[in-house]
């Protein structure tokens, strides 16, 4: 059975931080076959809507819109100015795939990226709340402007909170609000998921976005990944969103440094994505 997905990459594949004159990769992105970009926003101030969505138009390109977490942004601090900060930001970036017309807004938005500890169990059930309460808010800022919410897990190394299927959808029935959905990325699944298909079927209609890459981070289909079982799951549900290739140049170091790719992950990164594409549009047959 093939798969009737769209098939996108973000822009983190060639550079970071996104803003308005890397629209000239969207040309390329275009030819290489994809139907999609994914537009990480770092700094929403970087970017000019209006020529980002021009641009989208005239090539014919559609956009996902995913978030940067780093440490002022943390739904969970103890500080609630971190809270007011991440509202802010989130608020920016729901305004952004409004305009785009991107239909939901990604990513890990219940604390900060890369923390990850060892708290008691009434610690972590503090932060638990708060990520449900103020993603809550999240949800109505969503639903105002009719987006939903794509709720991403990350592996134990990045987050101490959400590492799995189980937990996002824990989460999101735990925030209660029908803008909270999910996104899982075949990256952290490989490190936390003894079975991708399974991890699949428990996010089911709630499936809102896919990313991937190889369990190295490398283009798909050069490493260990389990596509036949990913594919199954996808099948399983009856998937129709996009599969999104997610990884990063080694170029960018404050990039590189933050996601750990300390080496070229391919011979170049538009054969990165070259390759990439050809691999999941077989895959997907």
């Amino acid at each position: 059975m093939s798969l009737n997905i769209k098939l996108g990459v973000s822009t983190w594949l060639w550079t970071s931080p996104f803003k308005t004159d890397t629209i000239s990769l969207f040309s390329k992105i275009k030819s290489m076959g994809y139907d999609l970009v994914e537009i990480p926003v770092e700094d929403p101030d970087l970017i000019d809507v209006k020529s980002v969505k021009e641009a989208l138009k005239e090539l014919d390109l559609e956009a996902a819109i995913c978030g940067a977490f780093g440490p002022t942004r943390d739904l969970t601090h103890d500080d609630v100015n971190y809270h007011n900060t991440s509202f802010d930001y989130i608020e920016s970036c729901l305004e952004i795939a409004y305009e785009l017309g991107a239909g939901f807004f990604a990513g890990p938005m219940y604390s900060a990226v890369g923390k990850a500890r060892l708290v008691s169990p009434e610690q972590k059930k503090i932060e638990w709340d708060r990520a449900v309460a103020n993603l809550y808010k999240v949800g109505e800022m969503a639903d105002e402007r009719g987006l939903q919410l794509a709720i991403e897990p990350l592996n134990r190394f990045e987050s101490d909170l959400i590492n799995t299927a189980e937990d996002v959808v824990q989460l999101i029935n735990d925030i209660g609000h029908p803008a909270a959905k999910i996104l899982l990325d075949g990256f952290h699944m490989n490190i936390e998921e003894p079975d991708i298909e399974r991890a699949i079927l428990l996010a089911g209609d709630n499936l809102l976005h896919v990313q991937v890459s190889e369990n190295y981070r490398g283009t798909p289909g050069t490493g260990q990944t389990r596509w036949d079982t990913f594919k199954r799951g996808l099948e399983a549900i009856n998937y129709q969103g996009a599969v999104s290739i997610e990884s990063f140049t080694p170029e960018i170091k404050e990039l590189a440094g933050a996601v750990c790719i300390w080496r070229p992950l391919a011979s170049s990164q538009d054969n990165f994505a070259d390759e990439g594409i050809s691999f999941l549009r077989n895959w997907s047959k």
